[in-house]
């Protein structure tokens, strides 16, 4: 997979962001073609990037580039890809969500090598965590700039990790439920959120140290016996807060493969 251009199929946030990342000091390539489905996005992309041009079509960014990355909804996904003709032994990233790798290649109709991506938003800043599979080097070089790959031995693996980024709304949904019950309890709610915010950004990086073995090993230094957060971890196990979120992963897992053919 030799990346000197890389094009994209659907021009939404995901595109965005990964354009903005791959374009940041130093660039990690010098050429992008996107699609001019989303004009606005195409058209401040392009202005604000010399390397960044608009394609005529979704089949002139397929010719163009050395990688193709198929950006769009897995609602139009096999409407798009089959009407568009790829080279045989093309490079092709799909961060398409919750589509199966065989539906991929059928609709593409050649034979490419495909690897399936799950890239978040905040590769924008090069701060993103990548699922890939099937393992790719030269793909994980690329989102390794973005952040850090992680690279998939199975399907199994990718899609235990797809339902895990499904925690995203919930992680800010618990700070919303802190920040509302601070105010109802009489503390302006712009002091919640100022409060809160840097506070849950240093826990984070605290889970991110090389010497981290476990969460839950983080969790007992964060917990002093008898102490309040002791207390709180304890009352949300006990009043259901552990089965409820496994309940959620399980469903969200079962909805990823519900979603593939039999």
């Amino acid at each position: 997979m030799t990346m000197k251009s890389i094009g994209f199929v659907g021009t939404g946030a995901i595109t965005e962001a990964m354009v903005r990342g791959i374009l940041a000091e130093p660039a990690y390539v010098s050429e992008i073609f996107v699609s001019p489905r989303n004009a606005d996005i195409a058209t401040r992309l392009a202005v604000e990037f010399n390397a960044v041009q608009i394609a005529s079509d979704n089949q002139a960014v397929i010719d163009r580039t050395d990688v193709a990355i198929l950006a769009i909804r897995p609602q139009i996904a096999e409407e798009v890809l089959t009407g568009l003709t790829f080279r045989s032994g093309q490079s092709v990233i799909s961060v398409v969500a919750a589509t199966e790798r065989q539906s991929l290649l059928q609709w593409i109709g050649a034979d490419v090598h495909l690897v399936q991506a799950i890239p978040l938003p905040f590769v924008a800043d090069r701060q993103g965590v990548t699922a890939l599979y099937p393992p790719d080097e030269a793909a994980a070089e690329l989102f390794d700039t973005l952040g850090r790959a992680i690279q998939c031995n199975s399907v199994k693996e990718y899609d235990l990790l797809a339902a895990a980024s499904a925690l995203m709304s919930t992680y800010f949904g618990f700070m919303e439920i802190a920040v509302d019950w601070l105010e109802k309890n009489g503390l302006e709610r712009a002091k919640g959120q100022t409060f809160l915010a840097p506070l849950f950004h240093g826990l984070a990086l605290r889970a991110d140290q090389p010497d981290i073995v476990s969460f839950e090993a983080l969790s007992r230094e964060f917990a002093t016996k008898g102490g309040l957060n002791e207390q709180v971890l304890s009352q949300f196990g006990g009043s259901g807060g552990r089965d409820a979120l496994w309940s959620a992963l399980d469903s969200v897992l079962a909805r990823i493969e519900r979603a593939k053919p039999r």
